[in-house]
């Protein structure tokens, strides 16, 4: 079965956006950005792929979940974020015909992905944002952090939900000399 992938920036203090959903303010460290290309080049948007040198991005997603406010900024510059990937939005105010690049999805988030898991194909990757995650924290399989070195108060927490803890397991820590680490953890 396809297993649904939780990857994502955070802060230390658990935001992975600012109070507005921006998250210009965590940088793209070279050390790190080398690490990512290598080893996770199918979570870059389409339209940097030349910019960094991704020729064909492979690995092991074939789809993408994304929230609305997630998808948002590439609407906003009238691209599709992640053409290389099926790309399927959450939101119940875009009308699927304007949007050609990506399918719709206004119906239940987890019955959605409990159906796309049982589907032929590789892992899915949950893109964001936090209330998305909040609702398929369930279905995660793996949480993959790039946990960034500051710590910001406030902001789009990692999964926005009501307390119900979720155990996930250790199984890898990448750290980086700019002060970001990358932890893979498995759900269980």
């Amino acid at each position: 079965m396809r297993k649904l992938v939780y990857y994502v920036a955070s802060t230390l203090d658990g935001f992975i956006a600012a109070p507005d959903g921006s998250a210009d303010f965590l940088p793209l460290e070279e050390d790190v950005r080398a690490y990512l290309t290598a080893t996770w080049p199918q979570t870059f948007p389409t339209f940097t792929h030349a910019r960094f040198g991704i020729d064909r991005p492979q690995g092991r997603f074939d789809a993408v979940v994304m929230g609305r406010a997630t998808y948002d900024p590439a609407l906003k510059i009238g691209v599709s974020p992640y053409a290389h990937l099926r790309q399927y939005v959450f939101s119940r105010s875009l009308a699927p015909a304007d949007h050609p690049d990506v399918e719709i999805v206004d119906g239940d988030p987890v019955a959605f992905v409990r159906e796309l898991k049982q589907r032929d194909g590789e892992d899915i990757w949950l893109c964001g944002g936090g209330q998305l995650a909040g609702q398929l924290l369930p279905e995660v399989d793996e949480l993959v952090l790039k946990v960034n070195p500051f710590v910001v108060g406030s902001g789009v927490p990692l999964a926005a939900r009501e307390f119900d803890p979720r155990r996930f397991r250790l199984v890898e820590t990448r750290p980086f000399d700019s002060g970001v680490v990358v932890l893979r953890y498995l759900a269980g």
